[in-house]
């Protein structure tokens, strides 16, 4: 059986700038587009106030959650696009993901991922938002 979604490095390509993908190829079927997550716990408040690291994780921990709600995990995962609010921030982001991503996925290729630094997020006190796109599984 061919995966449901499958990450694709084109030779053609230069090489990727970090732990992600130039392309995922998803198999035919209902894709679902998730909500981008920010550091917040279950009471709605604010995780990790002024610590980037324990927020990028939380941030992590709360998309899993959506993703194990729709019955999926982050091998399911088609794309993510992330927002910093601190360029000084991409190398900790960097470290984080590295740390979770080796836990998270079941292999050493990951989806691809668009990292924009952006003015601020829907609150001040959050500095990482991530979004995903995920392939239904049958």
């Amino acid at each position: 059986m061919t995966k449901r979604v499958a990450y694709i490095n084109p030779e053609t390509a230069g090489p990727v700038q970090g732990l992600y993908s130039h392309v995922a190829r998803v198999e035919a079927g209902p894709l679902y587009f998730i909500a981008g997550q920010v550091a917040a716990g279950r009471d709605g408040g604010v995780v990790g106030k002024g610590d980037f690291e324990r927020q990028c994780r939380q941030v992590f921990e709360n998309l899993g959650a959506v993703l194990g709600g729709l019955g999926l995990g982050f091998d399911d995962v088609a794309k993510f696009t992330t927002y910093l609010v601190h360029s000084q921030d991409i190398e900790p982001f960097m470290r984080v993901r590295a740390a979770l991503f080796a836990t998270l996925f079941s292999s050493a290729h990951y989806p691809p991922n668009t990292l924009l630094v952006v003015d601020r997020l829907v609150k001040e006190e959050f500095l990482v938002e991530i979004e995903a796109v995920a392939r239904a599984r049958d």
